[in-house]
């Protein structure tokens, strides 16, 4: 039995794969240390051989120029795209550094096997946990067909606006820090409120000590709040989701 192949389907191909490679370096859940980068190859050509037959017509001519032009506009677009959904995730993570920040945990600096980056205790939990309920949930589905439609959106001939893009990172990037004291501001509060009560009960009672007891007190207490959110979270993986999603589909209009 003999395959024929088109030079065109296997140009498509190709340049679907280098999309989907730059995508998947960048966007969450898969641009993690923990995902080798044979897996995310491999996963990158899985993917672009489900949207192949119907970016066939749009192949660029078998010429070194301009396969050399397009799969450069194809790394744009999938690490534009990606990091825009990055940049929505990345809002757990914040809120991570916050907890560690207020709770007293920030001393305890490491290097996130993850992220490839120093990273504190509660902020390699909650990447951690980020990234385990984008799979446990249908948020990954949600993500990859939000991304799979930019293929009809910006065929293989077509350019990313980059002056689209700008325009929704830079609200992308507030509405971050938002999300990120929406998770972890009622957490903050509480904790304030116990600093100030440690104060306030060590001006009346100064023979308590209350300085030595803070620290263990306030890991306590923050252990406790961190658990009592758990219940939370996944309702807010996949609120983020329909958000990366709704930026995703705004950059491709």
């Amino acid at each position: 039995m003999n395959l024929t192949v088109s030079t065109a389907t296997l140009t498509a191909l190709l340049l679907c794969s280098v999309r989907m490679l730059a995508w998947v370096s960048v966007s969450p859940p898969f641009a993690t240390g923990g995902l080798p980068r044979v897996i995310k190859t491999a996963l990158a050509v899985a993917l672009a051989l489900a949207v192949t037959p119907m970016t066939t017509a749009h192949a660029p001519p078998t010429q070194v120029v301009p396969l050399f032009t397009s799969a450069i506009e194809q790394v744009i677009v999938g690490g534009g795209l990606g990091l825009s959904t990055r940049l929505v995730f990345s809002a757990v993570e914040s809120a991570g550094g916050l907890l560690d920040l207020f709770g007293g945990f920030s001393l305890a600096f490491a290097i996130d096997p993850l992220s490839q980056n120093n990273n504190s205790v509660f902020g390699r939990f909650y990447t951690l946990m980020c990234t385990t309920l984008i799979f446990v949930t249908p948020a990954h589905l949600l993500i990859i067909a939000g991304f799979m439609r930019s293929f009809q959106s910006i065929p293989l001939d077509g350019q990313l606006s980059l002056g689209r893009l700008v325009d929704q990172l830079i609200p992308g990037l507030t509405s971050m820090f938002v999300a990120a004291l929406q998770i972890a501001g009622p957490l903050i509060v509480v904790l304030f409120l116990a600093d100030l009560s440690m104060g306030l009960l060590n001006r009346i009672a100064p023979q308590l000590n209350v300085f030595s007891l803070s620290f263990p007190l306030k890991i306590i207490l923050t252990l406790g709040l961190v658990g009592l959110g758990f219940a939370l979270l996944p309702s807010t993986i996949s609120h983020l989701a329909g958000q990366a999603v709704s930026m995703v589909g705004r950059v491709m209009i």
